[in-house]
């Protein structure tokens, strides 16, 4: 990197230009007067003549180059040191049959949660994410981790049902709060997607969460899926039929998880919404990045006005003797 301490000097060059520009057109032609100049006429061109203008040309960057040292160049080498404060998280789905309903038309629940749930991951820069999914038991699909590629292949393996029919909230936090026990990440951060209310498990989602804010953990509650009855899609003795059934989430425990743990609850009922909300739980949790910068410089004064002494021997030398032009 090249850098002017003073680069003001840099216009200067301007009338370097000027300069030279003046000195063509004020050029006189020299005379000298012969009896007979017939034997002249017989003298080709010197091949210095095509030379003749080098004399103001090597003046001219004898000056430039002694206006270059004024500015003062330098080079450097800029530096970083990047201190960053990574945010562990773990992203908790449920996957219980009831995520296929279709209210997220054109998908039904979980997978358009998987949609939404890609981009966040893709947005992450240095924090460790990792990826529990629970129905009638808790599964750590993913461990904490940076290889977001290898999360988002896990991610894609995920299918609604895959855990029996239920839905065990208690036990999928304290799965996540034991992803989260040996963190060193100064945020420890659980958002728990669910469609459904706790029936399953042996550990009480309140209790469960009583735990996690014991070790700073704090747990963002999303509910999705629209209020009432929602579309589904069965296969019976007749074919494929879309029916109608009810879904209930229970909003006041996962209200109640947040609060304990000191995160916040959110309700999306098409995917435009839940999308904005784990943007904003994106904003909420961003990775702290501190960044100093250092340079170093050399300084090149002298390279420059060494070749402007060297140029300016050469050109006093040339304007004496082969350039030397006749008053």
């Amino acid at each position: 990197m090249i850098r002017f301490e003073d680069p003001e000097w840099l216009l200067l060059l301007l009338g370097v230009v000027g300069m030279v520009v003046v000195s063509l057109r004020l050029k006189k032609q020299g005379s000298v007067c012969y009896s007979d100049v017939g034997m002249l006429n017989q003298i080709g061109p010197s091949k210095w003549l095509a030379l003749r203008h080098s004399v103001l040309g090597l003046r001219a960057v004898t000056l430039s180059l002694l206006i270059i040292g004024l500015a003062r160049p330098q080079s450097g080498q800029r530096m970083q040191e990047v201190t960053t404060e990574g945010v562990d998280i773990v992203l908790s789905l449920d996957v219980s049959p009831s995520m296929k309903a279709l209210d997220f038309q054109p998908k039904n629940r979980l997978e358009a949660a998987k949609d939404v749930v890609t981009e966040f991951i893709r947005e992450r820069k240095s924090d460790r994410v990792g990826l529990v999914v629970f129905a009638a038991e808790s599964y750590t699909q993913c461990p904490l981790t940076l290889d977001y590629a290898m999360l988002l292949n896990f991610l894609k393996d995920i299918e609604a049902g895959m855990l029996g029919d239920g839905t065990a909230i208690g036990t999928a936090i304290g799965t996540c709060v034991n992803r989260l026990r040996e963190s060193k990440a100064k945020s420890k951060v659980v958002i728990l997607l669910t469609d459904g209310m706790s029936n399953m498990g042996e550990i009480d989602p309140i209790t469960a969460a009583r735990a996690a804010a014991a070790m700073n953990v704090k747990i963002y509650t999303i509910g999705v899926g629209k209020e009432g009855r929602a579309p589904f899609k069965v296969k019976d003795a007749y074919g494929e039929r879309t029916v109608m059934a009810e879904t209930h989430i229970d909003e006041e425990s996962l209200k109640e998880i947040a609060r304990i743990t000191g995160g916040r609850y959110y309700r999306a009922m098409d995917k435009q919404k839940l999308s904005e909300i784990y943007r904003e739980i994106g904003e909420l949790e961003k990775t702290k990045i501190e960044t100093k910068e250092y340079l170093h410089t050399t300084e090149l004064v002298g390279y420059f006005l060494l070749a402007a002494l060297g140029l300016l021997m050469i050109e006093l030398i040339l304007a004496h003797t082969r350039f030397r032009s006749i008053p």
